[in-house]
């Protein structure tokens, strides 16, 4: 596992698929990702299953908000498109839970993955894209370190316009002067 103050990051359990086929089927929760057609259990089930397959650095682990003496799923988050030659890989994150929205847990959850990233996967360089219409995501990256790249204009098609998509990474060597990244 990995902790942190309020959260930690632990494997996906299939007893947690039912609670991201909720959320991903929920318009509000999807609006800043790339998921735009309802998915069914099998679709997560599927899911599972082929992120079972894949290498232990690239599976998506859960993130958990401490309450109380236990603990509540509320998204989760990991690694993708890891390219070692290069020590880069993509980021991706989303709080499915509403109620846990807009109170830093999920830039709590970047700077443990930033943390992963750089100290146990030794990455040199961490990106992500967002959406232009998801500020919130985007300050909760800048606030972990992330830092504008480019944009890749009108990229994605999303309720009937087009919006633009940010580039945002972090190199290993900005995040260690960040303090508050660790």
């Amino acid at each position: 596992m990995i902790c942190g103050n309020h959260i930690r990051l632990r494997g996906v359990e299939r007893s947690d698929l039912p609670a991201f086929q909720k959320w991903l089927n929920d318009p509000e929760v999807t609006e800043g990702l790339s998921i735009y057609l309802p998915l069914s259990m099998i679709d997560e089930e599927q899911w599972l299953d082929g992120m079972s397959r894949m290498q232990p650095d690239e599976k998506p682990l859960a993130i958990e908000l401490k309450q109380g003496h236990g603990w509540r799923l509320i998204g989760n988050s990991g690694f993708f498109n890891l390219e070692w030659a290069n020590r880069c890989a993509e980021f991706g994150l989303f709080i499915g839970d509403k109620s846990a929205w807009n109170k830093g847990y999920g830039t709590e959850a970047v700077r443990l993955l930033l943390k992963h990233g750089f100290e146990t996967l030794n990455l040199h360089r961490i990106y992500l894209r967002v959406y232009s219409t998801n500020p919130r995501a985007r300050r909760s990256y800048e606030k972990a370190g992330f830092i504008l790249e480019g944009t890749l204009r009108e990229a994605v098609y999303r309720h009937g316009k087009y919006a633009d998509v940010d580039i945002m990474s972090v190199l290993h060597s900005e995040w260690n002067a960040v303090p508050e990244g660790k």
